[in-house]
């Protein structure tokens, strides 16, 4: 079905068109068309207009007005009845008040349609997009969260907007910490077996995997011995030596395992194919080096590889280098980075590279991109673009971390989120089962983990606090499945009286706002999918249910004054409901019909 256009894309056009026809020498003016708590729209543009043709705005406003309502000499009124009543306000603002019957006819042409009216974009391209990085043999911790949260929002919003979209994970699963842990396997044989028959949880892929740890680590660093044939082993690694790789497998997939179990409980889909890590690019470094060299891009110095620039300082206000190969002759992660966008622009043929990446590593990314377009890797057309986002402190402001100081495992605080959320699905529910509780718990407890994520700008810091996110207060996402819960619980006491639209009817103010806010929801996703800003689309959300919930309190739904309104009143129920199912789902979180 064709996409719906809004409210305000109509009253704009209209607006656009009375300036053009009441004032030819105008040209395509812009009327500046913005929501307003004096009508429904305010346009501002005549003041900037009138200032540029020497006219008096509100005679310019009267003007518009005459051609708008059809009263202007030769003007005709429109056929349709959108906009209602049209005034002149302060020095030259136009307040516009739509008609009942155009809210109405436009929410009845979203709800006939199963995107609500949303339309697909444009110019879709290829967007490959690197997120959740977690590194092999270790615990992913706080800090993986909210790459993993924000790349997957904007994967899903992407994808719904019509966009091809390419997964990466980019694993640490390469580096000089392999020689030490496949030494330690090879002496120490046994230390990743499986005991007893039967599928291997994430809890006991990583136990296994933190004990070799911190074995090798200490022999590491206690026996001189050992040090020196780990080193060996790292060097029969990047050699490709066929057992170092067969063990350095066995590694990867037990740690597999252990991210997998933790993506399974973010209610995270991660594929097999989509996790490419360092390694998967070790064949392209030289040739990476090779081109660098050769162009000029990058020049040797003191024996390393390096990209020199102007622009980029370190703290001491000296020009910071980025070091392709190092005088060892090993490689940074700028080989590997500068490899990768190379497969994803030449084989991957992506328009535009989305990195979701902590703030610190700026930088960084800033020297790799101007390399990359120094050397021709990232043309014109395509964009790329680091999504960085800030850390997650403690209620005390620091960054998160346990009473001993130690990092907190992401594990333990999924777990924790899920066991709050069940103290308060168990005080609100009223006909649930223990494993419908328990099956609640999970999605709001991880529901408002994300929420609390998406719904802060990436970019800002954010505290977590378990007890605000599992509020039913507030902007939390639980308020949001709350007020869809509720939505669904009127409906089935509805019975036999459907959700109908009834243009006819008059609405009252609690009505026309929450159909008003229903209506902006696919410029409100044009504008998140654009930008790459979940947070938008959260705020979006929670304005909705706020609506809702005066709607609600205001407007009797099922007691309503005749039967018409009781079909109208359920219509945006259940307009607002697949709104707010659809809108949650792009953020990657659950609405549960019942709670």
């Amino acid at each position: 079905m064709a996409s719906v256009p809004s409210l305000a894309a109509t009253v704009h056009q209209r607006v656009a068109n009375a300036l053009s026809a009441a004032l030819p020498e105008a040209g395509s003016a812009d009327p500046l068309l913005r929501r307003s708590d004096r009508a429904d729209f305010q346009a501002n543009g005549l003041l900037a207009l009138a200032k540029k043709l020497k006219g008096n705005p509100r005679e310019l406003a009267a003007q518009v007005v005459g051609v708008l309502d059809g009263t202007a000499e030769g003007a005709e009124r429109p056929a349709d009845d959108v906009v209602q009543d049209v005034e002149v306000s302060g020095p030259g603002f136009l307040n516009i008040t739509l008609s009942d019957q155009a809210i109405v006819r436009t929410l009845a042409a979203r709800a006939a349609d199963a995107r609500l009216g949303v339309p697909y974009a444009e110019h879709p391209g290829t967007t490959v997009i690197d997120y959740a990085q977690p590194n092999v043999a270790k615990e992913m911790h706080v800090g993986h969260l909210r790459s993993a949260v924000i790349g997957d929002a904007v994967v899903r919003i992407l994808e719904f907007s019509g966009e091809q979209v390419v997964r990466r994970h980019h694993i640490g699963d390469w580096g000089t910490q392999f020689g030490m842990l496949i030494q330690y396997l090879i002496e120490h044989p046994h230390e990743l077996d499986h005991g007893g028959e039967g599928e291997v949880s994430g809890e006991e892929a990583m136990s296994n995997l933190g004990r070799l740890y911190k074995a090798s680590r200490v022999l590491f660093d206690s026996d001189e011995e050992f040090k020196a044939r780990s080193r060996d082993r790292v060097v029969a690694l990047q050699a490709g030596d066929e057992e170092t790789l067969a063990l350095w497998q066995r590694f990867v997939d037990e740690s597999k395992i252990y991210f997998y179990s933790v993506f399974d409980k973010l209610d995270m889909e991660i594929r097999d194919p989509d996790v490419v890590g360092e390694s998967g690019y070790n064949d392209m470094l030289d040739e990476t080096c090779r081109l660098l060299e050769e162009s000029g891009v990058a020049v040797r110095s003191e024996g390393a590889l390096c990209v020199f620039f102007d622009e980029f300082k370190g703290p001491d206000g000296k020009p910071t280098p980025l070091i392709v190969r190092k005088s060892n002759g090993g490689y940074g992660y700028a080989a590997t980075d500068l490899s990768a966008i190379r497969d994803r622009v030449h084989n991957l043929k992506a328009n535009t590279l989305l990195y979701v990446v902590d703030a610190r590593q700026s930088l960084h990314f800033r020297m790799v991109f101007e390399t990359a377009r120094r050397a021709g890797w990232l043309g014109d057309d395509v964009r790329a673009e680091q999504l960085a986002f800030g850390t997650v402190l403690g209620k005390d402001g620091k960054p998160f971390k346990t009473r001993e100081g130690e990092t907190v495992r992401l594990v333990d605080l999924l777990d924790e989120a899920v066991d709050r959320a069940a103290v308060v699905v168990r005080e609100k529910a009223q006909d649930l089962t223990e494993e419908e509780i328990a099956e609640r718990a999970a999605q709001v407890g991880i529901g408002a983990i994300k929420y609390a994520d998406l719904s802060t700008s990436a970019a800002r810091d954010y505290k977590f606090d378990l007890d605000q996110m599992v509020s039913l207060n507030g902007d939390t996402s639980v308020y949001l499945q709350y007020a869809y819960a509720r939505i669904q619980s009127i409906l089935r006491k509805a019975g036999d009286t459907r959700p109908a639209a009834h243009p006819e009817l008059a609405l009252a103010p609690a009505e026309r706002a929450l159909g008003l806010h229903l209506d902006q929801f696919a410029e409100t996703l044009a504008e998140v999918a654009e930008a790459y800003e979940p947070h938008k689309l959260a705020a979006y959300l929670y304005q909705l249910a706020s609506h809702y919930t005066t709607f609600y309190s205001e407007c009797p739904v099922l007691k309503a004054d005749s039967p018409a309104q009781v079909e109208n009143r359920l219509f945006l129920c259940d307009l607002t409901a697949r709104t707010l199912h659809q809108g949650m789902a792009l953020l990657g979180i659950r609405t549960p019909e019942r709670l």
